[in-house]
C-alpha cells in the first residue's frame, strides 16, 4: 500500500463536518420529525408506526404501483407524498443511520412543480409522478458531494446529475434522500468514517449488507419504496436480502451508469451496475421498465440498444426451475436450506418442473473474479483511505490486503485473467445448456444477515456478477430458531464452510428475513422478474408477512 502522506486536515473533522451537514438536512424539516426513544430495541420495525401520523404511516405503506394509481388520479398530492417520506425516511435514520443527508428543500420544490403541471394540465407529467425515490450515495447528484465511502473524496462535488437520475426526474420521480455506502465500495456491509455504521432494522446488532445497505435498511422501514443501488459484487441483492426487500442485479449495459461515483481502477474487468431495490417485486419492473422506455443508448452510446421485452411462459412443456442447494465450497445457514426446500416443493406441487442445477467450479469462478477487482493490486483505493489519514474498515482490509488474489496485473497477466473469464463463461453456458432450464433458484447469501464485519464469503452472488447474470433477490420467510438447525452429521466443505458454519447463531437470527435469488442468463432479466412474478402467485410468496 503507498505511504500516508499528511492529510490536510484531520479525518475526524472532516467525518464531523459531514455528519453535521446530515443533521441540519434532517433539522431543516418541516414539522420536524418526531423524536425516538433515548433506548432503542433490538428490532426497531414497529417504532415508525407508533410515532408517525397516521396519514404518514398509510402514504408510506402503500405500494409504489398504488401510490402512482393515487399521484395519477389526483387522490393525493406529490406534495403530501413527499412530506410522508420525508417524515419517515428521518426516523428511519435515527433508528438505523441509513441516511447520508435529507433532501427537503430540492424534494418539497419538484413536488410543488409536479402538483402545479397536474393542476394546469389534469395528467401527470410523466409515469413515475410525484414517486419519492432514493438514492445510494456515490450517484451523482448535480451540486452535492459524491464520496464514494472515502474521507479524501468529502470535497468532490458533481457537477451534474448522473444519466439514470435526469431520466428518473424528467419521468416525474422526486429524490428524496441519499443513502450510505462503506469505504471502498467493496464490502458486503455499509461502514464508514464518514457516516458510521448502517444496521439491521430487524436486529440493530447485524448487518444490513452492503454496499447499498442504506437503501436496504431504508426501504425495510418505508423509509423510502423505490430506490437505487449497485453491484459489483452482491451489492444490490445482499442488503436486499437482509432486509428482506426487493432488488435486481440487471445484465450490464442495460440501465445508464454515467455520472456516477466509481474508484476502482480496471472497473470494466468486472462490470457493475446500477438497478432498483423496492418494497415490492413489482416496483423493480416499475423501475427498469420506465428506464429502458426512454431508450437510454441514445445518449449513453456504451448501452445496448435493448427495448423493454414481454416474456411469455412456455405453454407446451412446464416451467423447469434448476435449484442450486450449495456450491460445493460453503453450506447454507439451515434457515436458507429451509427456504429452498419449501420453494422447491410448493412449486412442484404447481406443476413445475424442479431439478438440481449441479455449480461448475464455483471455486475457480471466485478465482477469476477477485483478481480482477483490484487489477491495480488495490493501489488506488489504499491511496484514496490513505491520503486522508482514515483507518482501514474491518472489511476494507479483508478484500484488498488480505486477499491473495489481489496482485498488480501487467498486460500479461490481465490479458489471461480476461481470457480466463471468457473461457468460464464459455463452459458455464454450456453447463446450462446441458440442464436446459429456464432459471436458476439459489441462496442469495450463506446465512441470513450476519453480524457485523463478518460477511466474507460473496461467491453465491459474485458469480453470477462474473457471468454477467441478471438475478432478482427476494424475501421469504424469517429465521425460525425451532425449525432451523444445523445437521450435525455433514463435515465441513472447506475452510470457508467451516468460517460460516462458526456464525450461526440461532438466538441471534432468530426472526431474521430469508432470502432467496432468482437467475437468469444474459439479457433475460425481463425472463426471471416474469418468472418470479408467476412463482409469487402460484405458491403465494413470502410465507410470512413482511413490513
Amino acid at each position: 500500500m503507498p505511504p500516508r502522506a499528511k492529510p490536510k486536515r484531520p479525518w475526524q473533522e472532516v467525518a464531523k463536518e459531514a455528519q453535521e451537514h446530515r443533521d441540519s438536512t434532517l433539522n431543516a424539516l418541516s414539522p420536524p420529525a418526531p423524536k425516538l426513544p433515548t433506548e432503542l430495541p433490538r428490532n426497531v420495525l414497529p417504532i415508525a408506526p407508533e410515532l408517525l401520523h397516521p396519514n404518514v404511516i398509510f402514504i408510506t405503506d402503500l405500494p409504489p404501483e398504488q401510490l402512482l394509481t393515487f399521484l395519477s388520479t389526483g387522490q393525493v398530492s406529490a406534495v403530501d407524498v413527499t412530506t410522508a417520506y420525508l417524515q419517515r425516511a428521518a426516523v428511519a435514520q435515527g433508528l438505523v443511520n441509513c441516511l447520508t443527508e435529507l433532501l427537503p428543500t430540492q424534494a418539497l420544490t419538484r413536488a410543488k412543480e409536479l402538483d402545479a403541471y397536474f393542476q394546469e394540465h389534469r395528467r401527470p407529467i410523466g409515469p413515475l409522478h410525484g414517486l419519492p425515490i432514493s438514492v445510494k450515495e456515490h450517484i451523482g447528484f448535480q451540486g452535492l458531494r459524491c464520496t464514494t465511502g472515502y474521507v479524501s473524496h468529502y470535497d468532490n462535488i458533481a457537477k451534474e446529475d448522473a444519466h439514470i437520475l435526469q431520466i428518473l426526474r424528467k419521468a416525474g420521480a422526486v429524490f428524496h434522500c441519499r443513502t450510505t455506502i462503506p469505504q471502498t465500495m467493496m464490502h458486503l456491509e455499509t461502514d464508514s468514517n464518514l457516516y458510521g455504521v448502517t444496521n439491521n432494522p430487524y436486529n440493530r446488532n447485524h448487518s444490513s449488507g452492503g454496499s447499498s445497505g442504506g437503501e436496504g435498511a431504508l426501504l425495510a422501514l418505508h423509509g423510502s419504496c423505490l430506490g437505487i443501488g449497485s453491484d459489483v459484487g452482491g451489492s444490490i441483492r445482499n442488503p436486499a436480502a437482509n432486509c428482506g426487500v426487493y432488488g435486481i442485479k440487471p445484465t450490464a449495459f442495460r440501465i445508464p451508469t454515467d455520472g456516477w461515483g466509481y474508484i476502482m481502477a480496471g472497473a470494466d474487468t468486472v462490470e457493475s451496475v446500477l438497478g432498483p431495490m423496492s418494497t415490492t417485486l413489482s416496483g423493480l419492473r416499475l423501475f427498469m421498465k420506465t428506464i429502458l422506455d426512454s431508450q437510454p443508448w441514445l445518449t449513453e452510446p456504451a448501452l445496448v440498444p435493448f427495448p423493454c421485452r414481454e416474456f411469455q411462459l412456455p405453454q407446451d412443456r412446464p416451467l423447469r426451475i434448476g435449484v442450486l442447494w450449495d456450491d460445493q465450497i460453503v453450506r447454507p445457514h439451515p434457515p436458507i436450506t429451509r427456504a429452498l426446500r419449501t420453494v422447491a416443493d410448493r412449486l412442484q406441487i404447481q406443476g413445475v418442473e424442479v431439478v438440481d442445477f449441479n455449480p461448475y467450479l464455483h471455486e475457480e469462478a471466485w478465482a477469476i473474479i477477485a483478481s480482477l477487482y483490484f487489477t491495480d493490486g488495490g493501489e488506488a483505493d489504499g491511496e484514496a483511505i490513505n491520503s486522508s489519514g482514515e483507518p482501514w474498515r474491518p472489511l476494507s482490509e479483508w478484500i484488498i490486503t488480505q486477499n491473495t488474489c489481489v496482485k498488480k496485473l501487467d498486460v500479461g497477466e490481465l490479458t489471461y485473467w480476461l481470457e480466463e473469464r471468457e473461457a468460464y463463461r464459455k463452459e458455464y453456458a454450456l453447463h446450462w445448456n446441458e440442464l436446459g432450464v429456464d432459471a436458476v433458484l439459489c441462496p442469495v447469501n450463506p446465512g441470513v444477515a450476519p453480524k457485523h464485519n463478518t460477511a466474507k464469503y460473496w461467491s453465491y452472488t459474485s458469480q453470477w456478477n462474473l457471468l454477467d447474470y441478471p438475478g432478482v433477490a427476494f424475501p421469504v420467510t424469517k429465521v425460525d430458531k425451532s425449525l432451523d438447525k444445523w445437521d450435525r452429521e455433514q463435515s465441513p466443505l472447506s475452510e470457508h464452510d467451516t468460517y460460516n458454519r462458526e456464525l450461526w447463531d440461532p438466538e441471534a437470527f432468530d426472526g431474521l428475513p430469508v432470502s432467496l435469488q432468482l437467475v437468469g442468463r444474459r439479457f433475460e432479466d425481463e425472463k426471471i422478474l416474469t418468472i418470479l412474478e408467476h412463482i409469487t402467485e402460484q405458491i403465494k410468496l413470502p410465507f410470512e408477512q413482511f413490513p
